[in-house]
């Protein structure tokens, strides 16, 4: 039986993860691209490659592509690539996080994504679909994961190709946050009969992981990595750790509450 084409950016992190997951649940075939485009987490491309290579384990149909930047890293103003200043710490609301903002990062991995899928619709004569891991919690530093931005480069992208009303666009936790992301990821792995903790310690959130690719817990992403794991009543699988070495699950969870406690009361 021929499958449904699905095409999605895995950058190896917990909701482009989960985003993989849940197309394969839904039976379709799916094409991963990752992107190296100078970041200082690259750990996080190691992270999808070993998902992939998990889930081919399962006789999971996933096939996957890493799409390297050669020399972009040196022309990039942010925190997050080699070069930058220090990542920071904190909650993401605060104004200092606009410093992990990547010009135009989403734009230059959208045009991949969208070539490749009218690639495969016009090669495979089908519709494709473009799975994305766009959420609510999704936050207002970033303005290429705004509404406005999405539809307005998707409307670009069929404007400026032919059969372009092959590909739609699928964002399927459009209305929900990481916890939502994470309760589907559970569902998922039953579905598909895998282990959700084999999945989830092959993902990387932390921007500012150790040398050795363990996560810190202070970074923005992972402080909201953590807070979902809390929230559905899980020990997060990956290794966390600060300049000292290693940390237990309960150090990390601590801290994050402390946090958020912070925030509220601001």
């Amino acid at each position: 039986m021929k499958k449904d084409q699905a095409v999605l950016s895995l950058s190896g992190g917990m909701d482009s993860s989960t985003v993989l997951i849940h197309l394969l649940a839904n039976d379709y075939e799916v094409t991963a691209v990752s992107f190296d485009y100078g970041q200082k987490h690259n750990v996080e491309l190691e992270r999808a490659s070993e998902l992939v290579s998990y889930l081919h384990d399962k006789e999971q149909n996933v096939k996957h592509h890493v799409i390297k930047f050669d020399g972009l890293q040196g022309l990039l103003d942010s925190n997050l690539v080699q070069g930058g200043d220090d990542v920071p710490e904190g909650h993401y609301e605060q104004e200092n996080m606009k410093d992990t903002v990547v010009p135009n990062r989403n734009k230059m991995m959208n045009s991949v994504i969208q070539a490749v899928a009218l690639s495969i619709a016009n090669t495979k004569d089908t519709e494709v679909t473009i799975a994305m891991g766009i959420h609510a919690g999704d936050h207002e530093i970033y303005p290429d994961c705004r509404p406005e931005f999405r539809n307005a480069d998707f409307k670009a992208f069929q404007l400026g190709n032919w059969n372009s009303e092959r590909v739609s666009v699928s964002t399927p936790y459009l209305d929900t946050d990481k916890f939502g992301i994470l309760q589907d990821g559970e569902e998922c792995c039953k579905t598909l009969g895998i282990d959700f903790d084999e999945v989830y310690k092959r993902t990387n959130t932390s921007y500012k992981p150790t040398q050795e690719g363990y996560s810190d817990y202070k970074s923005a992403s992972s402080v909201e990595r953590i807070e979902a794991f809390i929230e559905l009543g899980r020990k997060d699988p990956v290794q966390y750790a600060d300049d000292s070495g290693k940390v237990e699950w309960e150090v990390a969870r601590e801290h994050v509450k402390k946090v958020l406690e912070d925030y509220t009361n601001e």
